[in-house]
């Protein structure tokens, strides 16, 4: 019976987020208060009190994220965890719950993340659209048969991934699912082609950002994106999450495997219960639930 903590990514936002935690609890309040010094600007006013379009910049949805759900995590310290995993942005998250990575230094590299993610949408247009219905396999050979610019991207359950690329790429992967079978191929309101090639640029500037932070053993293992399996060694850490920024989410495998090392129990920490809801499709028999 093993317990396993996990962590949302970008999309989970919403106005009002992290508002009960800061004013009911004191060791999230300063989490909160301690970014706002960090970050330069008062992301609590906007997490709180912000427009949906002020809270969907990338610069400003990342960190809140990131933040919102460290803070959750904290007021649980009387909790424990065997393992842990987060979605893309949500491993950040998962690091410092872990020990891996301070609060700081988690803060700081995913304010970089973000930033440099912002800059490299802006500089070549992207798009990601979510496929439903389709073996992952299936996904996989159209995408390979594009000539544009197009992966799958996020493998979050059996028959949903979401493709990612260029315009061009995703609206030609996008018909050619709808012909082979698939149930749905949604275009995602999202700022570009997250974890493609096009986010090679990114992944860039954040490589020596993580390069230069100091990372820790964790205190239990973590299951990355990138390889869907349990991580301890600092440096293997780093190699991943460098990695991740133009790598395809595994979540389904990352779930598998962890139910498959003993865990029994998910708790969800962060906004929202997508996580919840992916990993009940992944194995209908795993218990999941947010903390609260």
């Amino acid at each position: 019976m093993k317990t396993a903590f996990v962590f949302p990514g970008q999309g989970a936002q919403f106005v009002g987020m992290g508002k009960e935690l800061y004013d009911n609890h004191t060791q999230a309040k300063a989490l909160f208060d301690q970014a706002n010094e960090i970050l330069g600007f008062r992301i609590t006013d906007i997490m709180f009190a912000g427009t949906d379009d002020q809270l969907k910049e990338t610069k400003v949805t990342q960190p809140a994220v990131f933040l919102h759900s460290v803070a959750r995590a904290a007021v649980a310290d009387d909790m424990a965890c065997d393992m842990t995993a987060g979605h893309s942005l949500g491993e950040f998250s998962a690091l410092v719950a872990a020990e891996a990575l301070t609060f700081e230094d988690g803060l700081r590299l995913v304010s970089k993340r973000a930033l440099a993610m912002q800059e490299a949408c802006e500089a070549v247009p992207g798009t990601m659209a979510a496929i439903l219905g389709l073996p992952d396999d299936k996904v996989k050979e159209i995408v390979a048969g594009i000539e544009e610019v197009v992966v799958a991207a996020n493998f979050n359950s059996p028959g949903q991934i979401v493709i990612s690329g260029s315009l061009e790429g995703v609206n030609k992967a996008c018909e050619a699912m709808k012909a082979a079978g698939a149930k749905r191929a949604l275009p995602l309101k999202v700022g570009g082609a997250f974890h493609s090639p096009l986010m090679e640029p990114a992944r860039q500037k954040l490589a020596q950002a993580i390069e230069d932070t100091l990372f820790s053993t964790p205190k239990c293992p973590i299951y990355q994106n990138v390889v869907a399996k349990a991580i301890i060694d600092p440096a293997e850490i780093k190699k991943n999450l460098i990695m991740q920024l133009t790598a395809p989410v595994r979540w389904t495998e990352s779930v598998q495997q962890m139910i498959a090392d003993g865990a029994s129990k998910f708790i969800e920490f962060g906004p929202g219960a997508v996580l919840q809801g992916l990993i009940k499709k992944i194995d209908k028999n795993a218990e999941a639930e947010s903390f609260s």
